[in-house]
């Protein structure tokens, strides 16, 4: 069973089957996928599944905080099941593929106390971005 499922399971989220197949389309640690890839997904497993289902789960998940939401350069959202494990992202500025990384130190270290100009920081996103192998061998 999946971590995301389990954890749907554990709060007692009620999963009828669309439901049960989007969690497991959002399946892995590195999925990052748009809602369109999640309905093209999911209509493998459920055909009958409509969009309308998955946008309004996504939008559950986000709400439940067991999903983020992630946007970047004005591309489509991506939905990040990795929601209670911190992390950052690694996003290829040729295609769109998006992986976690940890970062070994702590992000806000790299911030100097002059700075934060008096802010109490209390979250840090980095992003990264380069071409991932497949643009690379295409260029």
């Amino acid at each position: 069973m999946s971590d995301l499922l389990q954890r749907l399971r554990d709060r007692g989220w009620r999963l009828t089957a669309q439901r049960r197949v989007i969690a497991e389309v959002l399946d892995g640690e590195h999925v990052h996928f748009t809602a369109d890839e999640v309905h093209a997904r999911a209509v493998e497993r459920l055909p009958e599944i409509s969009r309308a289902s998955v946008y309004n789960t996504l939008g559950e998940l986000v709400a439940l905080g067991e999903v983020l939401e992630v946007t970047t350069d004005g591309r489509a959202k991506r939905y990040d099941p990795n929601a209670h494990q911190p992390h950052q992202h690694l996003v290829c500025s040729g295609c769109g593929t998006m992986r976690d990384v940890r970062l070994t130190g702590d992000p806000l270290a790299a911030l100097p106390e002059e700075e934060r100009f008096g802010f109490a920081v209390s979250q840090v996103n980095v992003t990264y971005y380069g071409r991932c192998p497949d643009c690379v061998a295409a260029s």
